[in-house]
C-alpha cells in the first residue's frame, strides 16, 4: 500500500482582465417591437400595483421570469438601473420555475426607476419602429452606427443595445407576493427580503412588536401567527420565505441489545481530540461518562424526562467507544473525547430557539474543529429556498472554521413513499450523511436530496442499520446506565463520519477543507457509472480510516491545499511521470470550499464559484501562453466555446462547493500523449456573485490521485520529480503523526 502525500507549493495569483465590448445578442436571436411592447406593458402593471401600495420601503421589488437558467453575465444590466451600479447587486432573491429550466430573479431598486425605465424603453420602441421594423439581430448590433442616428434620441448606443440584450433574455416582468399560511403552533421563522431597513425597523412601521431576542440575523425574524398576518395583510411583498418553527424528529426503531455487557471497560481519557455534540440531554453515569463533558442549553432539568436522554447519549456513545460498541464496524480511529450540549427535548423542538444557541456554543469552545448534529426536522426542505438552520449553520462555518457533520434526517415512522432530506441536512458547507445496510445499499428509512434541485445531498453514506434479524445489522449503542440498544437512522451513521473526520484533523494534521475532500473522494470509485446521488450522495465512505489514507500500489494519492487571492490560482508545475513520453494514468480529483452563502438569494446560494482545472499544459499561440487541458474537458471560459448555464452546473457542477472530476478506468485505457510542456497545471478561477472580495482569502483543499494503467507503482519517481519541481513532499504515515500528536498535546512541568 502507498501512504497518501501531503504536497506544500507556491499558487501564484493573476487579477482577471477583463474586456468589455459592446453587448451583443446570441446568435439566431431577434427582437422585434411586440416584445418591447409586452415588456412596457408589465412595467406600467408594477408600477401600478406599487402606486396602490402602503409605503412602508423607500424602493420596489420586482421579478424578472427569464427565458432558462441564466449566468450573471446574461441577467438585465440596463432596465430598472439607476446610476452606475451594477443590477446583480440589486438582486435579493432568486429561485427556479416549477419546470426547473427558467430562473425567476427579484430585484429592490428605488422608486424613481420605473419613470425613467418607461422612458428609455419607448425610446427604444420608437426606435425600432423607425428602423428595424421586422426586429433586430445581432448583425444589425455590427453595423448600429450606420443604421441608426443616436443625436436623434435621448438614449445612448451602449443603453439601447444593453435593454435590447435584456429584453431577448427575459419573458415577463411582475410583482411577486408570497402567501404564508398560519401554522398549527402558532410560530413561524420569517425571511424579509434585504432593503435598506432592519428588521426591527420595519416592524415597526407595520406595529408588529418584535423583541430582539426573536431576530436571529437582519433579515430573517421569529413571529407568531397575529403578526404574520399582519405582514401578510399590509406588506406582503416583503415576504421572501417563511417556515414553520416546529419541528418533530421521526421516532427511531430500537431494539433492546440481549447481550448487553453490564461490565464494559473503557481506559482513562488523556489527551484524544474533542469532538462537539450538539443534540438532546446526555445520560450522566454511563460507562463512558468520564470522556464526555455535558451541559444543557436553554432547557430546564425539570423538563428533561428519561426518555429525553436516549438519543442524545446513543449519538455520543458511538462517537466516543463506537469501535467497542460495535467490533465488527472498528474504523481504527480509536476513541475521543465529547463535549456534549443538550438543546432538545422530546421529539418536537424549536429550531428558533436551538438556532439561538448553537452561535454562542461555537463562539464558547473555539478549540472544536468537528461538530455532530444528529437532529433533523420531519418536514421536507423547499425547492427554492435553503432552510434558515442550514443557512445559519453555513454562516457558523464560513465565520468560525469548523465543520459540522448532520445526519440526512429518516423517513417517520410507517412512510414508504420517497421524501425529500428535511432541514438542516440541506446545509451546504456541512457534511451531510445518509445510511445504508451492512450490503452497502440504501435503506428503506432514507431521505433524499438535491438541495434547490442542484446541490449534491447527502455528501456520502455510511452503515446506518437496517431491519436485519443478525446483530451486524444494527448499530449497538449505549443510550442509558446498564443499557444498550441495537438501533438504525442515520442519526447514528453520521457519528462515525465525526470520528473519521476528527482523525484526519487532529491526529494527521489535515485541513478542514482537505478532510472534507477526503471523505468524499473515498467514496467516488474507478469505473463506476454515473450514478443517482440523491440518496448516496458520492458514496459509501470506507470503514476503516487506513482505506482513506492509504492506497494501492499502481495508485499515487496526494492533498493540495491553498488560498485564492486572486481571479486566477494556478501552478504550471505539477510532475506527473512519464513513460515512453506518455503519461501512463487516469486521473481523479476532489476540491473543498467553505464559500459564504447568502439565503436570500435563492437557488443562487453559494456566493463563490471555483472553476476547478487539472492537466496537461498546452500553449495557446494566440495568447501566448499556456492552456489547461482538463481532464474532464471543461470548456468553460475558452474562447470561442459556448457553455449553457445548465450544462455548467450539471456537468461541471458550477456554483457547486465540492467538485468531483473522475476519468474513465478500465482494460482499454491506454496512456495520454505528452504536449510541448513536460509539466501539468492546476487553476482555480474565482467568480463572485455579489461582492467582488467574497472569494478573497477563501481557503480550499483538493485530494488528486493518479491511478497507474499498467499497474506499476511510480510512487518514488513522482516524490523526487516533486521535489525537483519546488514542492514540499510529506508521506503521511499514520504512526509517526499520532506520535508527534501526543508529543504535541503532553503538558510541561515547568518546576522540573
Amino acid at each position: 500500500m502507498n501512504n497518501i502525500l501531503k504536497l506544500r507549493g507556491t499558487f501564484m495569483q493573476k487579477s482577471h482582465t477583463f474586456n468589455f465590448g459592446q453587448p451583443k445578442l446570441q446568435g439566431g436571436k431577434i427582437v422585434k417591437i411586440d416584445k418591447i411592447e409586452q415588456l412596457i406593458k408589465d412595467i406600467k402593471n408594477i408600477d401600478l400595483y406599487w402606486k396602490n401600495q402602503k409605503k412602508y420601503v423607500n424602493g420596489i421589488f420586482f421579478s424578472a421570469y427569464y427565458k432558462e437558467i441564466v449566468p450573471k453575465s446574461r441577467r438585465i444590466n440596463a432596465f430598472f438601473k439607476c446610476g452606475s451600479q451594477n443590477m446583480s447587486n440589486k438582486i435579493v432573491g432568486a429561485k427556479f420555475s416549477k419546470d426547473k429550466r427558467h430562473h425567476i430573479i427579484t430585484y429592490y431598486v428605488e422608486k424613481d426607476v420605473i419613470g425613467k425605465t418607461l422612458k428609455e424603453v419607448t425610446t427604444v420602441k420608437n426606435i425600432l419602429n423607425e428602423n428595424f421594423k421586422n426586429g433586430i439581430s445581432n448583425t444589425d448590433f455590427e453595423k448600429i452606427e450606420n443604421i441608426v442616428d443616436f443625436k436623434k434620441y435621448e438614449i445612448k448606443k451602449t443603453k439601447f443595445l444593453q435593454m435590447i440584450v435584456d429584453a431577448s433574455n427575459v419573458e415577463k416582468f411582475f410583482v411577486e407576493e408570497n402567501e404564508v399560511e398560519a401554522t398549527i403552533d402558532g410560530k413561524s421563522i420569517v425571511s424579509i427580503y434585504d432593503t435598506e431597513e432592519d428588521v426591527e425597523t420595519l416592524m415597526e412601521k407595520l406595529d408588529i412588536n418584535v423583541d430582539k431576542t426573536n431576530i436571529l440575523s437582519n433579515n430573517t425574524v421569529y413571529l407568531d401567527n397575529e403578526n404574520l398576518s399582519i405582514l401578510q395583510k399590509e406588506a406582503p411583498y416583503l415576504i421572501s420565505m417563511a417556515v414553520t418553527d416546529m419541528s418533530e424528529m421521526p421516532v427511531e426503531e430500537k431494539k433492546e441489545n440481549e447481550n448487553v455487557d453490564f461490565n464494559r471497560f473503557i481506559k482513562e481519557p488523556k489527551d484524544e481530540p474533542t469532538i462537539g455534540v450538539i443534540d438532546k440531554p446526555f445520560k450522566e453515569g454511563v460507562y463512558f461518562s468520564k470522556w464526555v463533558e455535558s451541559k444543557n442549553v436553554g432547557i430546564p432539568e425539570f423538563a428533561i424526562n428519561e426518555e429525553d436522554y436516549y438519543h442524545g447519549t446513543g449519538v455520543t456513545s458511538i462517537i466516543v467507544d463506537g469501535q467497542n460498541l460495535n467490533p465488527n464496524y472498528d474504523d481504527g480511529c480509536g476513541n475521543f473525547k465529547v463535549r456534549h450540549f443538550g438543546v432538545a427535548v422530546s421529539n418536537k423542538f424549536s429550531s428558533f430557539r436551538i438556532m439561538k444557541s448553537i452561535e454562542e456554543i461555537i463562539e464558547n469552545n473555539r478549540d472544536i474543529k468537528v461538530w455532530n448534529l444528529s437532529l433533523g426536522s420531519d418536514k421536507e426542505i423547499s425547492d427554492n429556498f435553503i432552510s434558515p438552520e442550514a443557512a445559519f449553520l453555513d454562516e457558523l462555518q464560513a465565520k468560525y472554521d469548523v465543520i459540522f457533520v448532520i445526519a440526512g434526517t429518516n423517513k417517520p415512522y410507517g412512510v414508504t413513499k420517497d421524501m425529500k432530506i428535511g432541514s438542516p441536512a440541506d446545509s451546504i458547507n456541512s457534511l451531510v450523511v445518509n445510511a445504508v445496510d451492512k450490503n452497502d445499499k440504501e435503506t428503506s428509512y432514507a431521505r433524499k436530496g438535491p438541495v434547490l434541485s442542484f446541490y449534491v445531498k447527502p455528501d456520502v453514506s455510511y452503515f446506518g442499520g437496517d431491519n436485519s434479524l443478525e446483530l451486524d445489522g444494527y448499530i449497538n449503542v449505549c443510550d442509558g446506565i446498564n443499557r444498550e440498544h441495537l438501533a438504525k437512522g442515520t442519526s447514528y451513521s453520521a457519528p462515525w463520519i465525526a470520528r473519521k473526520l476528527a482523525y484526519l484533523i487532529h491526529y494527521l494534521g489535515f485541513t478542514r477543507e482537505e478532510a472534507k475532500a477526503l471523505i468524499i473522494d473515498s467514496c467516488e470509485k474507478w469505473g463506476e457509472k454515473k450514478k443517482d446521488a440523491s440518496l448516496l450522495g458520492h458514496g459509501v465512505v470506507p470503514k476503516n480510516i487506513k482505506d482513506i489514507i492509504q492506497t494501492k500500489d499502481d495508485e499515487i494519492k496526494f492533498v493540495i491545499s491553498g488560498i485564492s487571492e486572486k481571479y486566477d490560482t494556478y501552478n504550471y508545475q505539477l510532475p506527473i511521470p512519464l513513460d515512453n513520453e506518455k503519461y501512463p494514468f487516469v486521473v481523479k480529483a476532489t476540491m473543498c470550499y467553505f464559500p459564504k452563502c447568502t439565503r436570500n438569494q435563492g437557488v443562487d446560494y453559494t456566493n463563490t464559484e471555483f472553476e476547478f482545472k487539472i492537466g496537461r499544459l498546452r500553449f495557446n499561440s494566440k495568447s501566448n501562453e499556456y492552456n489547461i487541458v482538463g481532464i474532464n474537458n471543461d470548456v468553460q471560459d475558452i474562447e470561442g466555446t459556448f457553455t449553457s448555464e445548465e450544462e455548467a452546473r450539471n456537468e461541471f457542477r458550477k456554483w457547486d462547493n465540492t467538485k468531483c472530476i473522475k476519468e474513465k478506468f478500465s482494460s482499454r485505457s491506454r496512456g495520454k500523449m505528452k504536449y510541448d510542456n513536460p509539466l501539468w497545471g492546476i487553476s482555480i478561477k474565482t467568480k463572485n456573485r455579489i461582492k467582488p472580495e467574497d472569494g478573497n482569502g477563501l481557503k480550499f483543499g483538493m485530494v488528486i490521485t493518479l491511478k497507474e494503467i499498467h499497474g506499476k507503482n511510480r510512487i518514488e519517481d513522482f516524490i523526487y520529480q516533486c521535489s525537483f519541481h519546488q514542492w514540499l513532499v510529506e508521506e503521511v504515515n499514520i504512526q509517526n503523526k499520532l506520535d508527534i500528536y501526543e508529543i504535541a498535546e503532553e503538558e510541561l512541568d515547568l518546576d522540573e
